[in-house]
């Protein structure tokens, strides 16, 4: 049977711009640009793994509110379940220790950063939003 993980995404705005971050060189699918975030653990909520993910990942206080997009999708070893979140940024700014880099987008931007493909689904989905 295929591993299944349910991974949680951050939909920051501020301003009119998203925060995107960028993979480290070293991470699976490294380089590419996401909505922070990152897997939710056994007992977990949705809310509390992408309070802690965003924390943990950038240093950015959130609180997490309304479901906006929920994808699935399939890799060559395993399969992602993949819902993205509209946050709230209540204090802190981006830091870089986990992430190569970051980035505030305008929404029509967003094409012209490469994503995973999980995450491809996502932006054709809030493109339409």
């Amino acid at each position: 049977m295929r591993r299944k993980i349910r991974v949680v995404g951050a939909m920051i705005e501020q301003d009119g711009r998203y925060l995107i971050t960028q993979r480290p060189a070293t991470a699976s699918l490294p380089l590419l640009w996401e909505f922070p975030g990152g897997r939710v653990e056994p007992g977990e909520t949705d809310q509390d793994a992408l309070a802690r993910e965003v924390l943990e990942l950038v240093g950015l206080l959130v609180e997490p509110g309304d479901r906006v997009v929920h994808v699935e999708h399939g890799y060559d070893a395993y399969d992602i379940d993949f819902c993205v979140y509209r946050c709230r940024l209540v204090s802190g700014a981006p830091r870089h220790e986990r992430i190569n880099d970051h980035r505030w987008v305008l929404a029509r931007e967003l094409d012209h950063y490469q994503f995973p493909p999980a995450d491809e689904k996502t932006i054709g989905l809030l493109l339409g939003l």
